[in-house]
């Protein structure tokens, strides 16, 4: 893979606490497959498909920005609901959003 393309990750439905290692392993390997050589790879989460925003989803997108950022990529979200949104903003993942 590209490091100039960005990495899309779809999450959708409910997250649960046992989806997130899940999610984080599968970043995980798509980053390891990517050609990252001096450039950060950017990671589109898309999150458009979450029907329901809570700490579960939450603790998803703070593990998986973790995991990006310990493998050199770097995480956007990508059509964040409001609900997400304001609970990103209170826990401090405003800029993710």
């Amino acid at each position: 893979m590209d490091a100039t393309q960005p990495i899309i990750l779809r999450i959708a439905g409910r997250v649960s606490p046992a989806d997130v290692p899940l999610l984080c392993a599968e970043l995980s390997a798509r980053l390891r497959g990517a050609d990252v050589a001096a450039e950060v790879t950017e990671v589109i989460c898309d999150v458009g498909g979450l029907t329901h925003a809570d700490l579960a989803a939450v603790d998803a997108v703070a593990r998986l920005q973790l995991t990006a950022r310990r493998l050199g990529g770097r995480i956007q979200l990508r059509d964040t609901g409001p609900e997400l949104r304001a609970l990103l903003e209170l826990v401090g993942l405003g800029e993710v959003a």
